[in-house]
């Protein structure tokens, strides 16, 4: 046989593990999406959630030549993973037209708890400052190898435990913990229901967007312009840009009294402050120093970081079964961005809130400052 036939077999056996690749990661991933809907994963004992995990490396080992050539050739592309819901973008995979339908048709009552905030801005964070004020410091997640996500329904999502089968927790204000991203327009309200809303510095926002995507997507991930592009687009950005989210959460707080609105970097800088306002917010007894002490040892960043399994901000998937999602945990993510992008970013944002009186420039003053340079 001449040189040319043996080159004809050699593109044809490669063209066949191909093919077969492509057809087992097509059944890894319908796989993957079955087992991780709803309970599916959350639900899990810590045993079963490492069997799943492990069920998922070694099938990333077996499919690597294919994920390294996808990475190669394939870019994290915004508008293909996205869908469209009463022209608010969201995340294909994670929620779905038909899971937005239904969390916007919700009817919530007095024992809802919404968590709402962009992407990336303490939502974790806040729901398990939530649940450990209820639970007045005794909440035992870690204990008994739950998750927050499957005590905690995320309403327009499609992994945590259903609207539904949600418990409800604490003894004195009997309460269900929803978290949210929806904008203000499309989060189903009720006078009698309770919403705490965290904003956080819009560049620092916009590297913990990166940081996320980074460690779901790896190779595939795209270049920063892309990232900055999908930020800033009425059109791409999901739940709605920085600039919409937050004017349109603030002007509710300044309307309706059951609209708390918080700071991620007061978080930060006093997390005992902000544990108190969520309790007066919620209506429960003043916490006892030592109550006080628990959830503020118990929501600190060392604690959830230890315990990253407790506090999984979504399953594991092909691409990412051992990711540390506590990056960082700073209140100045900003100054990681490019000083340029930086400066656009905050030129952006004063932009599109300069009809607001948004509080920008004193609670960010420096970033205010270094765009002002």
């Amino acid at each position: 046989m001449g040189l040319l036939g043996w080159v004809a077999i050699g593109l044809g056996v490669v063209v066949l593990v191909v093919i077969v690749q492509g057809i087992y990661l097509s059944t890894v991933l319908q796989w993957e999406d079955e087992k991780t809907r709803g309970l599916g994963y959350y639900g899990l004992p810590p045993a079963e959630r490492e069997r799943f995990k492990r069920s998922l490396r070694l099938h990333a080992r077996l499919l690597l030549p294919l994920l390294r050539l996808n990475a190669k050739l394939a870019k994290f592309d915004f508008r293909k993973v996205s869908f469209q819901y009463q022209g608010v973008s969201a995340p294909r995979g994670s929620c779905s037209a038909e899971s937005f339908a239904r969390a916007t048709e919700y009817r919530p009552g007095r024992e809802d708890i919404f968590v709402v905030t962009q992407m990336k801005c303490g939502t974790t964070w806040m729901q398990h400052v939530v649940y450990e004020v209820l639970l007045r410091g005794g909440g035992d997640l870690v204990a008994s190898g739950r998750t927050l996500y499957g005590v905690c329904p995320w309403i327009e999502g499609l992994r945590s435990v259903p609207m539904a089968q949600a418990p409800i927790h604490g003894a004195e204000r009997p309460s269900r913990i929803v978290k949210t991203h929806l904008p203000v327009q499309l989060c189903p309200s009720s006078a009698e229901a309770r919403y705490i809303y965290v904003a956080r510095h819009p560049v620092s926002c916009f590297a913990s967007c990166i940081d996320f995507i980074t460690t779901n997507v790896g190779g595939m991930a795209p270049a920063i312009g892309a990232f900055e592009e999908w930020f800033c687009s009425k059109d791409m950005m999901w739940w709605g840009t920085w600039t919409d989210h937050v004017r349109g959460w603030w002007e509710q707080s300044t309307r309706e009294k059951n609209v708390l609105f918080l700071f991620f970097e007061d978080m930060k800088k006093d997390l005992p402050g902000v544990v108190r306002q969520v309790a007066e917010f919620l209506g429960v007894a003043p916490l006892t120093e030592g109550e006080l002490a628990q959830v503020v040892t118990k929501c600190g960043f060392a604690y959830m970081q230890l315990h990253q399994g407790n506090f999984e901000m979504q399953p594991p998937h092909i691409l990412q079964a051992d990711a540390e999602l506590f990056v960082r945990g700073t209140a100045d993510r900003h100054k990681d961005v490019p000083a340029e992008v930086q400066r656009r970013l905050l030129a952006w944002s004063e932009e599109g809130l300069k009809s607001s009186d948004f509080p920008l420039s004193q609670k960010y003053a420096d970033g205010a400052a270094a765009h002002q340079a």
